[in-house]
């Protein structure tokens, strides 16, 4: 046991200091929500370039005497930031709405259906997946303009719906599904639509969840994909909302990151146990 301890306590001391740049940024983040204004022209305005700070800019560790105008002013006083985080409602929720209806039956088939060009089409998939969003902007520009849904929030919310990325994930997690149980629901007379939607959907949970977790995460903090197909400020999601918040103002851009970093962190927490179960069952073989 007490070997055990001694090999556990460096790995935690090295997992530590491998985090401390994450939980820096965190902690940066909630300091500058606390700090006063004059304090931050003091401490960070030669990084702002604001005229009356000089010398070098450093942080510290604690405000010296933290207030929460910040806040105040974000809550009460910054109308546009509801708007706009309702609109980052509007656009995330059916993403992964439509992420669930639409991939996890593409993946089913993928996983667990035989049919000609099957390989060829999953391999086109895992390509798609891989293309950066600077490579599909310009086709999703064109279908978008095409279509007439540029400037509404469908040319964002599409795209995202038919996103190959989770119907990947979501196959990975189908794998792990026996081939006998579904040869015992045959047996028993179910048939393709049923045995998916009794036995495939129960069994691969962890794989959709982690998906559309992973989706979540990803539409939430999305910037390029707004900005290409949102042209009118009043549809804009809050990810467009934070850089357009001036120098001065710094205080209220870290209320406002950590009202935007809130929904991410409690998705991620509980959908932590899911994603691990996910990447364990994608790693299984019947």
């Amino acid at each position: 046991m007490k070997t055990k301890c001694k090999g556990i306590i460096p790995a935690i001391a090295v997992l530590m200091v491998a985090a401390l740049p994450v939980w820096w940024a965190i902690w940066f983040m909630i300091a500058g929500a606390l700090i006063p204004l004059d304090e931050l022209k003091a401490t960070i305005g030669p990084v702002l370039g604001i005229e009356e700070s000089g010398g070098y800019a450093y942080w510290p560790v604690l405000p010296s005497y933290p207030t929460l105008r910040p806040a105040v002013e974000l809550l009460l006083d910054t109308p546009q930031f509801f708007t706009m985080f309702w609109n980052t409602c509007k656009l995330v929720f059916p993403q992964v709405l439509g992420q669930f209806l639409v991939g996890a039956p593409a993946a089913w088939a993928f996983s667990r259906l035989r049919f000609r060009g099957r390989t060829a089409m999953f391999a086109i998939y895992t390509i798609l997946m891989l293309m950066p969003f600077q490579v599909m902007m310009v086709p999703s520009y064109l279908v978008a303009d095409t279509l007439g849904l540029m400037d509404s929030i469908w040319a964002v919310i599409l795209p995202g719906v038919f996103s190959t990325f989770p119907v990947f994930i979501m196959a990975k997690g189908f794998d792990a599904v026996p081939f006998a149980v579904l040869e015992a629901a045959s047996l028993d007379g179910a048939g393709p639509l049923q045995t998916f939607v009794r036995i495939g959907v129960p069994l691969g949970v962890p794989g959709i969840l982690s998906a559309l977790v992973l989706g979540f995460l990803e539409a939430w903090n999305a910037i390029e994909q707004p900005m290409t197909f949102l042209k009118t400020r009043s549809n804009w999601p809050l990810s467009l909302f934070l850089p357009q918040i001036v120098s001065d103002k710094v205080g209220l851009a870290m209320a406002s990151s950590l009202v935007m970093l809130a929904p991410t962190v409690l998705i991620f927490l509980f959908g932590q146990k899911y994603l691990e179960l996910g990447i364990q069952a994608s790693g299984l073989k019947e």
